[in-house]
C-alpha cells in the first residue's frame, strides 16, 4: 500500500487497471488488487457479512435521510457509515433460522440533540392514510416552532420506504401521511423526527409502531 498527496491524476477512488485508489485515515491511498482467496470464511466472517447485508438492505431505501441526519462525520467515517455500524451492532438480530432480520423498535433514522416528538401517536385512516399527532414542545431544549417533521414508513414485504418531508412544522401538532393505494392492507413500520428549519440539526427519531393501512 502506498500513500500520495498529489500525483499526475490527483486523488481518485475506485479501480484503475490493477490499482485501487481510496481514502484511508485522511490520506489518499493506492493499493494493488487483492489476490483471489480460496480460504473458507469463518463462522464469524459469515455472520458479519449477513449482518451487513441485512443492515444495508434496510438502509438503502432511506439513505437520503440517514446520510444527512445520523449525527456528524467522525474522522474518515461518513454519516452513512456511522448509521451502518449502528445498525449492524444494535438493530440487526438473528431471525431464528440462521439468518438475520431488523429489530424495528431499535431503528433510528436520525440522531441529534434537537428535541424530538412529544407524546406522538399514529392511527390508520381510510384511504391508505396514517394520521400522526404530537404535542407542541417548542421552547424545550433547542426545539423551535418552525422545526420540520420528517416521517418514514417502511414496508418490509416490499423493502420499500416512503419518506414524508412536506414542510410540516412542530407547532402544527398533526400531519396526514398519504400512502399509495396499492399498499392497502399492508403493515407499515413508522418513524418520525424533527430537523431545524435550515436542516442543519436533527433530533433522535422515535418509533411509532407498526400500522396496517386501511
Amino acid at each position: 500500500m502506498a500513500t500520495y498527496d498529489k500525483g499526475i491524476l490527483g486523488g481518485f477512488s475506485g479501480k484503475v487497471g490493477s490499482v485501487i485508489g481510496t481514502r484511508w485515515r485522511g490520506k489518499n491511498v493506492m493499493r494493488s488488487l487483492p489476490a483471489p482467496s480460496n480460504k473458507v470464511p469463518t463462522t464469524a466472517q459469515v455472520e458479519q457479512r449477513l449482518r451487513f447485508a441485512a443492515a444495508v438492505r434496510f438502509l438503502n431505501p432511506i439513505k437520503s435521510v440517514v446520510s444527512r441526519y445520523f449525527g456528524s462525520n467522525q474522522q474518515d467515517k461518513s454519516i452513512y457509515n456511522l448509521a451502518t455500524s449502528y445498525f449492524i451492532r444494535e438493530v440487526v438480530i438473528p431471525d431464528g433460522s440462521g439468518g438475520f432480520t431488523i429489530d424495528y423498535p431499535r431503528v433510528l433514522i436520525s440522531k441529534g440533540d434537537l428535541q424530538s416528538l412529544a407524546n406522538p401517536a399514529a392511527a390508520p385512516a381510510a384511504g391508505e392514510q396514517i394520521t400522526l399527532t404530537w404535542e407542541d414542545n417548542s421552547g424545550q431544549g433547542f426545539a423551535q416552532a418552525d422545526d420540520l417533521l420528517i416521517a418514514i414508513g417502511y414496508v418490509e414485504s416490499l423493502n420499500r420506504a416512503l419518506i414524508f418531508n412536506d414542510g410540516i412544522q412542530r407547532d402544527a401538532t398533526t400531519d396526514t401521511l398519504q400512502f399509495p393505494a396499492y399498499l392497502a392492507g399492508m403493515e407499515v413500520q413508522l418513524y418520525a423526527t424533527f430537523v431545524t428549519a435550515d436542516e442543519k440539526e436533527a433530533a433522535t427519531s422515535v418509533y411509532l409502531g407498526a400500522v396496517t393501512l386501511i
